[in-house]
């Protein structure tokens, strides 16, 4: 599949379009809508806007029987170029020769960047990626990127082309600049090139020692044969530089230079690494570059604390990326991609072909693929052990709030879909490590490190982040029954469950102060504040948290507490409803509107019930009533969306203004607004309109759903914002990870590893669907039209006992085949959906699964 078929083009002067390069917990390098490196985010922590000097790549390019074109492969610098008082720099490469013009598609995780200009014989393409293979978070995982410059000769006659690539030496990269406005290193870079008879080209390495946090090697490789290289620019300011430019524009090769004297002035060394081959009049050609970074140390725990005022316990010490673990050095990576790159890259394109591919809205694919992205950003990283933690967000160069912060990551479906390993480790972390004897669980984690709980070393608000989390302990209970069953890793249950009953019990008796199932009392939620009495957003997530209970507790046996659990939410629904229904949403239950700031009293939330839409993620079934549950989402798009925010006038951080759309957190159509309301109610935050939208689309509400995500889609366009960083509190925000729901939800996907289920009830209603779809140990696409059904597995392997999927119109099931061998079945079919009772197969990579219907009268030995 093409890249670029679902999303329309971003055009070069699209400012802040970035398209990021990297692995899971290894940084990042981001792709510009010019098609410049830039955000050079792979030093262990954010840094937006980091810059290497002298670092592009270029195409030289001779027509038999004509002059060379040599040019920069970027798009044109855009205006304003003034408000800089020593113009452009010469480490910028300003001055040489760009290109006329380009158009990025990017469809995660591949990105390509077109090239225009009337003046070179051939046309040019950047393709880029990182491996991204769901389940596979190891290989998901590689320091690195593949650079792929496509070339194509148009014309009638030859063409000799060289694509060079330029990196400075970043090993030991600190912030700030020095005199020369140059990046500051620390010791001395030392580049080399290096051949091993599989790849060869530029290997940095450093005089740092092993045991200095910012040790750690980059490479520049290629497996092309007709290389030459310059492993070492001249130095001497703009010397060196104009001696590259002159020796490459003259005829597309470089001659080695030696300079020992490079770097001792600034620490600052460049090298060159360049790809000849001749095109034939109409050929084409890749010239692939591996770009490969090995940074192995990084800070412990959370530098700087990410806005917490405190002492860092763990200030100057190191600990390993995980990364590390089975990657020696950046050469060491590049040989791997290399290695593995047919499989990788298979991989990954049939990840991107089956999600892209599908008959989901557009709004759909775009949300949910982009912010796949933050897992791969400096927002998330992997312990050497592979636990994943993470801050909330990054700012430009720090951490955003630490933590792994539970009732954010309530939100987020992603990781737990495409990479549930990850998702597991981080249960592990909350309950076996972060859940006090008596049940109280710590929102931020700390301990994973071996330090103390986090409000012990924080000085700012110590008594408000000792409170529990009403919100994170409660979704996190139902976050552990989500993971089980997709698992089916019956050890997780086994391992966690007392845990888990622990911070159940404590919560009914921290918050179910009167015994009747409804929440009250201080109640510390994700808005950063505690809200008081009876409110829908904590006892709805109450009432999904005691399902959960039920659930496991009946698997573990425990029929009592599944049973005391059970009634508790149901009795407790009921009374809550009677108690909070205003006849059109649910209300917060307060004696006066200024009883306690920072409430929202007959306030329209957003997020009332978001515990229901997590029920039904998890497979929990009705946790409130129907009818209401759909009344109040449509209160919510009926009060809270704005189609446009001209009059939206508010004092609050903004994340979204004048003619752009969203969804306000709250709002009080009936008047009522308390003098201090809710702290953050006139923002606009993508992780709840997605996961409102997600709900939407679980009750039947399409079309608003589809709206808001456009909406929210629409603000990222590469001119207002990235596509690929959505920001709340921090760039690449995990509550926009949320996102990927709405793939549930329009699919109506769901795998059960306990029974071995698989289910699909298209929340549109389509009758043709086509889909992506995952479980705990492999995935593919799913696709359904009027005469059969179709499970292809690309990747891993799927155990199978039942397939459940809707009823297709006047035809009766007929049978199933696997790899066109037929096979028994036995169908159960009612007016909605029909079931497949499967002999206990495993499907593996490659495998197809189809079920046959036909006209009734057609069909011989129906149901079998």
């Amino acid at each position: 599949m093409t890249v670029g078929q679902h999303r329309a083009g971003i055009p070069a002067d699209a400012p802040v379009a970035a398209f990021p390069l990297g692995g899971i917990g290894t940084g990042t390098v981001s792709v510009g809508a010019r098609g410049q490196l830039q955000d050079w985010e792979i030093f262990n922590s954010p840094g937006r806007g980091n810059v290497l000097p002298f670092t592009f790549f270029a195409i030289h390019a001779q027509r038999a029987g004509a002059a060379p074109v040599s040019r920069v492969l970027e798009s044109r610098l855009r205006p304003p170029h003034g408000e800089r008082p020593y113009g452009y720099l010469w480490w910028t490469a300003a001055g040489l020769p760009r290109l006329q013009d380009s158009v990025m598609h990017g469809e995660y995780p591949l990105v390509r960047v077109a090239f225009l200009d009337e003046s070179l014989p051939v046309s040019v393409a950047l393709e880029a990626f990182t491996p991204l293979i769901p389940l596979n978070a190891k290989e998901s995982g590689i320091p690195g990127a593949v650079l792929r410059y496509r070339v194509h000769n148009p014309g009638d006659k030859p063409v000799t082309v060289t694509i060079a690539g330029s990196l400075a030496n970043a090993v030991g990269f600190e912030p700030g600049t020095d005199g020369l406005f140059l990046p500051k290193f620390a010791g001395q870079p030392r580049n080399a090139y290096r051949d091993d008879g599989n790849i060869r080209g530029l290997w940095y390495t450093s005089s740092l020692p092993t045991h200095d946090i910012r040790h750690g090697t980059m490479a520049l490789a290629t497996a092309a044969q007709d290389v030459t290289a310059k492993p070492e620019w001249l130095s001497q300011f703009h010397h060196g530089f104009e001696e590259f430019w002159s020796d490459f524009s003259s005829d597309g090769r470089l001659s080695c230079t030696a300079d020992d004297t490079a770097g001792e002035k600034n620490g600052l060394r460049v090298g060159s690494l360049a790809i000849t081959a001749d095109l034939e009049p109409g050929g084409e050609r890749d010239f692939e570059f591996i770009l490969a970074w090995h940074f192995p140390a990084r800070p412990k725990g959370w530098p700087q604390l990410g806005g917490f005022a405190g002492v860092d316990p763990y200030s100057g010490q190191s600990m390993r990326n995980f990364y590390a673990t089975w990657l020696s050095d950046a050469w060491d990576t590049a040989m791997y991609l290399h290695r593995n790159l047919p499989r990788l890259e298979r991989d990954t394109r049939a990840f991107h072909e089956s999600l892209f591919s599908s008959s989901l809205p557009p709004e759909i694919l775009d949300a949910a693929a982009a912010n796949i992205a933050v897992l791969r950003s400096n927002t998330c990283f992997r312990l050497e052990d592979g636990t994943l933690v993470s801050w909330e967000g990054t700012a430009d160069h720090a951490g955003s709030w630490p933590g792994s912060c539970t009732h954010v990551w309530n939100y987020a479906q992603t990781v737990a879909y495409l990479f549930p390993e990850l998702e597991r480790s981080m249960r592990r972390v909350e309950f076996q490590l972060e859940t006090d004897p008596d049940g109280r669980m710590n929102f931020r984690v700390n301990r994973v490190f071996g330090g103390p709980a986090l409000w012990e070393v924080v000085t700012q608000n110590q008594e408000q982040q000792k409170l529990p989390a009403v919100d994170g302990q409660l979704g996190t209970i139902v976050r552990l029954y989500r993971d089980w069953r997709f698992s089916g890793d019956t050890a997780l249950i086994t391992d966690l469950w007392s845990h888990a009953k622990r911070a159940l019990e404590f919560a009914i008796d921290q918050w179910d102060t009167q015994g009747d199932h409804v929440l009250r009392g201080p109640q510390h939620t994700t808005y950063d504040i505690e809200l008081y009495g009876p409110n829908s957003l904590s006892s709805s997530l109450f009432y999904a948290a005691l399902r959960a209970g039920a659930e496991m507790a009946a698997y573990l046996g425990e029929d009592e507490s599944a049973e005391r659990y059970r009634q508790a939410a149901e009795r407790g629904a009921e009374t809550m409803d009677r108690m909070l229904w205003n006849g059109e949403y649910y209300i917060q239950d307060l004696p006066h509107p200024d009883a306690q700031p920072y409430q929202y009293g007959t306030g329209c939330l957003s997020d009332q019930v978001f515990g229901q839409m997590l029920a039904h993620i998890s497979g929990l079934g009705r946790v409130l009533p129907v009818s209401h549950t759909r009344q109040a989402l449509a209160a919510v798009y009926r009060h809270n969306f704005r189609k446009q925010l001209f009059d939206h006038h508010h004092t609050q951080v903004t994340y979204a203004l004048d003619d752009e759309g969203g969804l306000l957190l709250c709002s009080w159509p009936n008047g009522g607004r308390p003098r201090q309301p809710l702290i953050y109610c006139d923002q606009v935050w993508t992780g709840v309109e997605y996961q409102v939208a997600t709900h939407m689309i679980y009750e039947g509400m399409i079309a608003e759903a589809l709206e808001i995500v456009r909406t929210a889609r629409a603000r990222h366009d590469g001119y207002r914002r990235n596509p690929w960083n959505e920001v709340e509190a921090g760039h690449h925000y995990v509550r926009s990870m949320s996102s990927w729901g709405l793939v549930l939800a329009y699919t109506g996907m769901r795998y059960d590893g306990v029974t071995r289920t698989l289910a699909f009830a298209p929340g549109g209603g389509e009758r043709q669907l086509r889909t992506f779809f995952s479980t705990s140990h492999g995935w593919g696409t799913y696709c359904q039209n009027e005469s059969y059904v179709r499970l292809e597995v690309a990747y891993g392997r799927i155990a199978l006992q039942r397939l459940r999927f809707p009823c297709i119109p006047n035809a009766a099931f007929d049978c199933i085949a696997v790899n066109g061998r037929r096979s028994s079945a036995t169908s159960i079919a009612d007016e909605k959906t029909v079931s497949l009772d499967i002999p206990s197969i495993e499907l593996r990579a490659g495998d197809v699964l189809e079920a046959f219907f036909a006209p009734p009268d057609q069909v011989a030995g129906q149901g079998t």
